[in-house]
């Protein structure tokens, strides 16, 4: 009876959520904010982007599913980049006293720093490599260094926490280092690694919105600017749902493969 109701608790929680917005959206766009779109309108102007979500018009005119997934290849390629770079980065904090002191200074500069100001820098670093996408090459340039922070900073703080008779049984079995570092540090680490790539996954997808709306690149932030310049706040509400609905599926995503990994 217990887990009956725990599943029924799980789907009615949620939709009852749902309806509560849903009503306080309504109520609003009825009251203190009459160019606010009501649910209703907003579906009504929004049915041809859902009901075809695959369809191609124009460059800036498709289904907002064809959107979403531009987007979502431009930030899987910057996410690698974040990953592949900020896992050593994070072992290296982790491990030297000496690196921490040399480059966590300017970490710690670099990290509060916005996708708007990178975006331009990146512009400018690879204006004269021929034979480029420029706009997408500096969108990958800010979306990998916005977004990788949190693994560093999570690698680091998980290579600090390794308990040490873990690395005393390694030096005991006489472990080469590349041995201690995959079957011990590694496995040891890894669940504050996987806090980090689920922040820093959700600092990509924050990213790539403000990169397109920079940069006018097809996707759902270029969509948003483009209806935003347009006041068309219909597709502005349906842009916010495809972003927020879009970061919560890839953070249940990211959820599952960690779990997977924690049980392998």
């Amino acid at each position: 009876m217990k887990n009956q109701w725990h599943r029924f608790d799980f789907i009615l929680l949620p939709v009852l959520g749902g309806i509560f917005i849903l009503l306080l959206w309504h109520i609003s766009s009825h009251t203190w904010s009459g160019d606010l779109p009501d649910p209703a309108k907003t579906w009504h102007e929004s049915k041809p982007y859902v009901l075809d979500p695959w369809g191609k018009r124009g460059e800036l005119d498709q289904g907002i599913l064809r959107f979403t997934l531009l987007s979502l290849g431009l930030v899987a390629k910057g996410y690698a980049i974040a990953l592949i770079l900020g896992t050593p980065i994070g072992f290296c904090l982790g491990l030297s006293p000496t690196f921490t002191k040399i480059f966590d200074p300017i970490i710690q500069i670099l990290r509060p720093v916005s996708p708007l100001a990178w975006l331009p820098l990146g512009m400018v670093l690879f204006a004269k490599i021929k034979g480029i996408n420029i706009t997408e090459i500096a969108a990958l340039f800010t979306i990998a260094l916005c977004s990788m922070w949190p693994t560093v900073l999570n690698t680091a703080v998980g290579v600090r926490a390794i308990p040490t008779d873990y690395l005393n049984v390694a030096r005991v079995l006489k472990l080469s280092r590349w041995k201690t570092l995959t079957r011990v540090m590694i496995p040891a680490t890894l669940p504050y690694m996987f806090t980090g790539f689920r922040l820093s996954l959700g600092i990509a997808w924050l990213v790539i919105v403000a990169a397109e709306m920079l940069t006018g690149r097809p996707g759902v932030g270029g969509f948003l600017w483009q209806q935003y310049n347009a006041l068309v706040y219909e597709q502005i509400i349906l842009c916010i749902l495809t972003i927020g609905g879009t970061g919560f599926i890839l953070d249940r995503l990211m959820s599952v493969i960690e779990r997977r990994f924690k049980t392998a």
